[in-house]
C-alpha cells in the first residue's frame, strides 16, 4: 500500500492534470524512462537528474571497437532475458485508452522497449528506435531480437547461465568476465556486419523523419505533456523548447527535476502510472 503522502501527491497531481486536459483537448505526450520503471525496466537518472550509473555506450565506441561490441552483446545476452519479458504497465495502458478516446492523439517516446505499442497505442513515434530489432550496419537488413538471442546463445553457450542485474538499455551489469571470448555471429543476410540494436546510441543522431513527424504532431496540438522524463537529453528536450516557442503550454509529470522546469506551465511530482490512472477517472467522457 502506498504511504499516505504518496497517495495525497497522486490525487493532487491527478486533479491538476485532469483540469489541464479538460482545457486543452488535443495534446501530444512525450514519455521517458519513468513510464516504464513499473514494468521492471530501470531508469537512468535520480531525482536530481544525475546519472545513477555509468553513461551508456556511445555510437562511436560501439562502431569503432570489436571489444566494445563483444562487451555490449555479452551484457545484452544476459539482460534480454528480463527486458524481453517486460509487459506494459498502468501508464502505458491508460495512455493507450486516452489515445483511443482522442485525448492523446500522438505520443513521442524516448524509450526503446515498445511497451506503448504492446499496450495498444497506434500513434507512437519511437524516437530512439526499438530494442526488439537488430540492424546490420553493412547491408541495412533488420531482423528480430528474439531470433538474434538464439544465435547469440548458440554461439556462446558459456555465457548462457551467467546472471547479472538488469540495466536500462536492455543489457545487464555483467563484469569481471573475459569478453574477448564472446563470439558475435555475422549478419544472416550479407554475412558481414557489424550488427547493432536498431536504437539511437549516445552520440548518434535521431533520424530526421522521426523528428519531423513529431514536430508536425506538436504543431497541430494544443500543448505538450511530459511523462516520466527529466528531459536531460536534447533529443527529447527539443520538443519542450519547440512547444514554448510556439506559445503552447508544457506540463511535466515526473518524480524529480526536469531540464524544462523554468518554463513549465505545470510541474507535477507523483507516481506516473498511479497519477494517469486517477486522472483518466476524473476526465469527462
Amino acid at each position: 500500500m502506498a504511504p499516505p503522502q504518496a497517495t495525497h501527491d497522486v490525487q493532487r497531481a491527478a486533479h491538476a492534470l485532469a483540469n489541464f486536459m479538460e482545457r486543452y483537448l488535443r495534446l501530444v505526450a512525450l514519455t521517458g524512462a519513468g513510464v516504464s520503471t513499473a514494468s521492471g525496466i530501470p531508469d537512468y537518472r535520480d531525482a536530481q537528474g544525475q546519472w545513477k550509473r555509468p553513461q551508456p555506450v556511445t555510437y562511436q565506441a560501439f562502431m569503432g571497437s570489436e571489444h566494445t561490441r563483444q562487451r555490449y552483446w555479452a551484457r545484452s545476452l544476459v539482460g534480454w532475458r528480463s527486458f524481453g519479458q517486460a509487459r506494459p504497465g498502468v501508464a502505458h495502458t491508460v495512455m493507450a485508452r486516452l489515445e483511443q478516446a482522442g485525448r492523446l492523439p500522438f505520443t513521442i517516446t524516448q524509450n526503446v522497449d515498445g511497451l506503448h505499442h504492446a499496450a495498444g497505442a497506434q500513434s507512437v513515434i519511437d524516437l530512439h528506435g526499438r530494442l526488439d530489432t537488430v540492424r546490420c550496419m553493412h547491408c541495412e537488413a533488420r531482423f528480430s531480437r528474439v531470433d538474434w538471442q538464439q544465435q547469440l546463445e548458440q554461439a556462446n553457450p558459456h555465457f548462457v547461465h551467467l546472471q547479472a542485474l538488469s540495466a536500462p538499455d536492455g543489457d545487464a551489469d555483467l563484469e569481471a568476465v573475459d569478453f574477448s571470448r564472446f563470439v558475435i555471429p555475422t549478419c544472416p543476410v550479407c554475412g558481414a556486419g557489424p550488427l547493432k540494436p536498431d536504437v539511437v546510441f549516445y552520440g548518434e543522431s535521431v533520424p530526421r523523419d522521426r523528428v519531423q513527424r513529431s514536430m508536425e504532431a506538436l504543431a497541430a496540438a494544443d500543448g505538450l505533456l511530459v511523462f516520466g522524463s527529466s528531459l536531460m537529453v536534447y533529443s527529447g528536450y527539443r520538443f519542450a523548447v519547440a512547444a514554448r516557442e510556439q506559445g503552447k503550454p508544457v506540463v511535466a509529470l515526473n518524480l524529480g527535476v526536469t531540464r524544462a522546469d523554468e518554463f513549465l506551465s505545470l510541474k507535477l511530482s507523483a507516481d506516473v502510472g498511479a497519477t494517469l490512472q486517477a486522472t483518466a477517472a476524473l476526465l469527462h467522457p
